[in-house]
């Protein structure tokens, strides 16, 4: 039986509030004093000197993207919450961590939708993907639909954050168990409804948080979660492009070139895609999948200079040239779709 690996600590240092998290140092005995989170939607803000307690697992296990202590609970000022008034739905039901939220399904369907929706298997794709978009359609009001597969806050994602600063992203969901975002959605299908048929979106990206889950299985990672994303965003009527995750400089050979991540979407799925690539990469594809395959280029002399995220599992634009080709070429085909959309 799997238990929750938490731990009683006291707060050493209490940075500011930034958004919907607080970074913290949070001093375990025997563990010493470790860098910490605290969700202050879920738990509250923290000062100096309280008395809380912190998943410590990820940590203890020296995870890469998730390598820090998570506050569970503030037992000095975190016991007193009342909830989200009129809300309903649970999220993260039935868990420690539940809590009810206002969902943004309404009660009719309209379908078909018949708008581009991208879908990315990695949260690191979403930089270039969406300025890929600004730069060809600027006046397009792009959307992004946080699932499953990587992290669940919505407020941990710094990238988010920065694109909805910049007018990048037009909006932002969270759908499934994922939670913390403009708007709630008990589904991805239901996240993509709302953003394009009642916020207007021109276009959505659907894609996990930071972080992924893997096991080096063919379907245990996150990044299977694109299946299902495709699959709605099929089912709704609209036209789908995959950012295909590749990579020049990725160290395991199951993602050197096409990922095994894209590969296994690819081969799974029910229907056609479109699915760009750099130029040189089309061969990359499965054959006899029947998607639509683009070789496009892309700019990513002017991505390194635009001040978004350039690094990837640790590798910065120089070491990994490929990762953001591919993710930049995803953005000009959803710019073309968008496009035509329009017209």
């Amino acid at each position: 039986m799997t238990r929750l690996v938490l731990r009683r600590g006291t707060v050493a240092e209490a940075a500011p509030p930034a958004g919907a998290e607080q970074r913290l140092v949070v001093d375990v005995p025997g563990r010493g004093p470790r860098p910490a989170i605290a969700d202050i939607g879920l738990v509250g803000a923290a000062q100096r000197g309280d008395d809380v307690v912190v998943n410590t697992q990820a940590a203890d296990l020296a995870l890469g993207s998730g390598g820090f202590d998570v506050v569970h609970v503030n037992l000095s000022r975190g016991l007193d919450g009342d909830g989200l008034a009129g809300a309903h739905v649970m999220k993260l039901n039935y868990s420690p961590l539940q809590h009810a939220v206002l969902p943004v399904e309404g009660p009719e369907l309209g379908v078909p939708l018949r708008r581009p929706v991208a879908v990315i298997s990695l949260h690191g794709q979403l930089a270039p993907l969406a300025w890929a978009v600004a730069r060809a359609q600027p006046a397009a009001r792009v959307g992004f639909v946080q699932t499953a597969g990587g992290a669940l806050p919505g407020g941990h994602s710094r990238v988010v954050a920065d694109l909805r600063a910049r007018g990048l992203l037009a909006g932002f969901l969270t759908a499934g168990p994922a939670y913390g975002g403009e708007g709630e959605a008990i589904t991805t299908a239901g996240a993509v409804h709302h953003g394009l048929h009642d916020l207007r979106w021109d276009a959505a990206v659907c894609g996990p948080g930071p972080g992924i889950l893997g096991s080096a299985s063919a379907l245990g990672h996150g990044g299977l979660a694109a299946l299902d994303s495709a699959h709605a965003a099929l089912a709704l009527g609209c036209e789908v492009v995959l950012g295909a995750r590749m990579s020049s400089g990725d160290p395991r050979p199951r993602h050197h070139g096409l990922s095994h991540h894209a590969r296994t979407v690819l081969e799974l799925l029910l229907a056609p895609v479109t699915v760009p690539v750099p130029p040189g990469c089309g061969r990359e594809v499965p054959r006899g999948t029947g998607h639509e395959v683009l070789e496009l280029d892309a700019d990513v002399e002017g991505y390194a200079a635009s001040g978004l995220p350039a690094r990837t599992m640790g590798r910065g634009l120089g070491e990994d040239r490929l990762f953001f080709a591919a993710a930049l070429a995803a953005g000009e085909a959803l710019a073309a779709k968008i496009g035509r959309h329009e017209r």
